[in-house]
């Protein structure tokens, strides 16, 4: 009789006996909820998955991911009726790699990702536009150490936002890490719980405008359990349409930097 065995597939990724079931509900899960959300039998949802997906490529796993989970979905999703373009926007503290890999050459993907950079994996340059037909459907946003609040809101006012609306997507998916908080200890953003809550907000409400509310977060990183917690249910709230939300850690007392540079960078690029 075959015995699993304990293995690590790089030095973060760890797998057990009980792994492939759980990655392989993760991804069906996911596909189940944004085809419920398609038929309108839910106005929106959160993929509450484990484990996350942005990092795994076809044909490896990295990063905590071992299937892409939101790319899988994204193109699940357009084998629907009346899903002719997704957008996927990713807030995770780190590039989603794998997401862009498996999407980058839809024309028929959006993929937008705010990260910091560099960092892991290493990618998610401002060059890095898409593949082939696909050229300028992939808009990273690398950010430097100490981005927090304020920063993030002219990123979405400026770049995410308006390329929502230029796209008109049928659906809109979130890769929903928050590991950008300031009190993560993986990384050096420094979102708020308050940052986090508009965040999603905008995204909710460009959902409204834009493609009929749907909308479906997945969740990705976070490895301050206060924090994770305390933010998937502020964003759970927003998809509720609740006004209140909870951030009992407050804001980063560092101070950000300019990316004007970064900013008008990103609208030559993409023609915003």
């Amino acid at each position: 009789m075959y015995k699993y065995r304990d293995l690590n597939l790089d030095p973060d990724t760890y797998t057990n006996s009980y792994s492939f079931n759980a990655a392989v509900t993760a991804v069906g899960s996911s596909i189940d909820l944004i085809e419920t959300v398609i038929r309108g039998d839910l106005k929106n949802g959160f993929a509450l998955v484990r484990p996350p997906g942005h990092h795994a490529l076809s044909d490896r796993s990295m990063g905590f991911c071992l299937f892409g989970n939101i790319a899988i979905a994204a193109k699940s999703a357009l084998t629907q009726p009346g899903i002719n373009k997704v957008t996927i926007v990713d807030f995770d503290v780190h590039h989603g790699n794998g997401t862009q890999a498996l999407v980058g050459d839809d024309p028929n993907i959006l993929f937008i990702s705010t990260h910091q950079y560099p960092f892991y994996p290493g990618t998610g340059s401002i060059r890095e536009i898409g593949n082939g037909k696909a050229v300028g459907t992939i808009i990273n946003i690398p950010l430097q150490a100490s981005v927090g609040d304020e920063v993030f809101k002219i990123v979405h006012k400026k770049i995410v936002i308006p390329a929502l609306e230029r796209f008109q997507p049928d659906l809109i998916l979130v890769s929903a890490g928050y590991d950008a908080h300031w009190d993560d200890p993986l990384a050096n953003l420094n979102l708020s719980l308050t940052g986090y809550d508009w965040i999603s907000r905008e995204l909710i409400n460009s959902a409204e405008r834009i493609c009929s509310g749907k909308i479906v977060f997945f969740l990705e990183g976070g490895y301050n359990l206060q924090v994770l917690s305390n933010g998937v249910a502020n964003t759970i709230r927003g998809l509720l349409g609740m006004e209140d939300f909870e951030d009992p850690l407050g804001k980063s007392n560092y101070e950000e930097p300019d990316i004007e540079r970064v900013i008008k960078e990103l609208i030559k690029i993409h023609h915003l």
